[in-house]
């Protein structure tokens, strides 16, 4: 495919870069924590982290995980939420020449138990209020080191033991375990402090990240990431933000939400690792499902970034705290994760002035792909341009690129591109063609400029009486209905039809009827695409992440 897109970049935006300008992730970090030592990296809570912590930190904490046994090359599992504790451990288990595995939370005994056994953790570092889930399976796992962290270990001695009390006694937040061995992060610290730390020698081609892919499309795969791919990924979004990084006032410090939990890649390398490199400050948000918390958060400090996903947007857009935030600051709104609704979308901008421009990427692409130039004053409905030093390719089932103009598997091609999945060559050699082009399994088509537009998912697809019926559609159209806060598509047996549309809505005004509904859709859609069944629910099933979960919407109407 001609490269139609590099006519479409804003001025300043290369449309390669260099991805040798470090030989790691670990050169990156050393670097950015000697330049910025002295700006904030975290506030969290109230405190503010700076780089200076951060790398003194980190390198006690390597120092420690080098002197415990650990080989170069052994994974270590990193369980917590948005706290600080969790880029002090990515930075410490980097700089000891380790490798990350990043766990979600939220985990069931189940699903934790698969992940440490599929990447051979030795080590985790982990919250402890999941530790009663690690202690339900420690004993079938190859994880026998465990570092437990808490709440408050680094907001100071006292307001840690005020936040540690809370969380323990009054919240109740901790549910009782029991983990011999386990030493606390604090401690390991400190004994970290007293070891001599040996720089390891890791190249690009190393693994740094096993990124473990949601489980949504079947069992979950460990993307493996190497150096040289975050790397590059992080230096592709620097380079795509400067037309936006330009109205920042000169020598004021880039500050940026994050909402997105960092164990998600979306949140691991456009928060952390970008923040790092650009020498930012994060708003740490250990709960973005608490609005109000989110709010009073973001209306305690001007911000510039906010990287986020449609269903955040929504809830943030359509809560009565909203006007109590400063949102004049605001000069980058990056929706990634999931289609941005026209909906939120034009509500986003009029409220806040900034345009939210979509991206896309996945765990495999350390994530990001392409994305909307930020100088875009609008919602263009589409994810955008292929970032620097990246292809796409439309491909039919043959793997053969399709016309301009019809819908085709999406192919990426990059420096950003994963090695394969941990140890599943037969599911590496499923995605990744002979010219080294990555299968994303999502449906997409081209205009003449270069822009491309996602139309689904294979899987996600439903077929009305031998017609394709996207759900993306369905949910674009709906979202823009008032008195709807969000909705999703799926397919449902019809004996007539073969599959039939299912719609479920959660209300923005309770008034709102299922006639009313069918009324829209009669308008708004043709017959084979609107809604057989309309279902209203308080709220959509979603990943921690925030992605709404079509597949317990099926499986909920096969178990009925």
């Amino acid at each position: 495919m001609e490269k139609t897109w590099l006519k479409q970049y804003p001025s300043g935006v290369p449309a390669e870069i260099d991805t040798t300008v470090y030989p790691s992730l670990v050169a990156l970090i050393d670097e950015s924590f000697r330049k910025y030592r002295d700006l904030a990296a975290y506030k969290f809570m109230g405190r503010t982290v700076t780089f200076g912590e951060v790398d003194d930190a980190s390198r006690a904490m390597a120092a420690w995980l080098q002197s415990s046994g650990l080989e170069r090359g052994d994974r270590v599992a990193l369980m917590m939420p948005n706290v600080p504790q969790y880029p002090v451990a990515v930075a410490a288990v980097l700089r000891a020449g380790l490798v990350v595995v990043n766990v979600n939370p939220l985990y069931t005994p189940r699903e934790l138990e698969h992940q440490l056994k599929d990447s051979g953790a030795k080590a985790i570092v982990i919250i402890e209020n999941f530790a009663h889930v690690l202690e339900q399976v420690i004993d079938a796992v190859p994880t026998k080191k465990v570092v437990l962290a808490s709440m408050g270990d680094m907001l100071g001695f006292l307001k840690g033991a005020v936040v540690n009390h809370v969380v323990r006694r009054v919240k109740k937040m901790v549910p009782a375990f029991n983990l011999p061995g386990a030493l606390r992060f604090n401690d390991v610290l400190s004994a970290g402090r007293g070891k001599t730390y040996t720089p390891p020698k890791v190249g690009p081609d190393d693994i740094a990240v096993l990124q473990y892919t949601g489980g949504t499309t079947g069992v979950s795969k460990g993307a493996v990431l190497l150096h040289r791919n975050l790397v590059a990924n992080i230096l592709q979004a620097e380079a795509w933000y400067q037309p936006a990084l330009k109205k920042i006032p000169a020598g004021e410090q880039i500050v940026t939400v994050c909402a997105l939990p960092l164990y998600h890649i979306f949140g691991f390398n456009t928060n952390m690792m970008l923040g790092l490199r650009m020498g930012g400050c994060n708003l740490l948000i250990a709960n973005p499902r608490d609005i109000p918390a989110l709010l009073k958060d973001l209306g305690a400090q001007p911000f510039h970034s906010f990287p986020a996903v449609n269903t955040l947007f929504t809830a943030i857009v359509n809560h009565a705290d909203f006007d109590k935030v400063d949102w004049s600051h605001l000069k980058i709104s990056v929706g990634g994760g999931m289609a941005v609704t026209q909906g939120t979308a034009r509500q986003w901008l009029e409220k806040t002035g900034c345009p939210i421009c979509e991206g896309y990427g996945l765990s495999e692409t350390s994530p990001s792909a392409t994305c909307n130039p930020v100088d875009a004053t609008a919602y263009s409905g589409t994810i955008g341009l292929p970032m620097p030093s990246t292809e796409l390719a439309l491909l039919d089932d043959d793997g053969r690129e399709v016309p301009m103009g019809q819908a085709g598997e999406i192919a990426i091609r990059g420096p950003q591109v994963m090695a394969g999945y941990w140890q599943r060559p037969d599911e590496t050699a499923k995605v990744m063609t002979a010219d080294g082009f990555f299968r994303t399994g999502d449906i997409g088509i081209v205009d003449e400029r270069g822009y491309f537009r996602i139309v689904d998912r294979k899987k996600d697809m439903i077929l009305v009486s031998g017609f394709n019926v996207y759900p993306n559609e369905i949910e674009d159209v709906l979202s823009g209905m008032p008195g709807i806060l969000e909705c999703a598509a799926v397919g449902v047996p019809d004996e007539k039809a073969g599959e039939a549309v299912k719609v479920v809505i959660v209300k923005k005004d309770s008034a709102l009827t299922e006639a009313d509904v069918r009324t829209y859709c009669e308008a708004n859609l043709t017959g084979y695409k609107r809604p057989k069944v309309v279902e209203f629910r308080g709220d959509l099933p979603k990943t921690a992440v925030g992605k709404i979960l079509r597949r317990e919407l099926r499986d909920a109407k096969k178990a009925a």
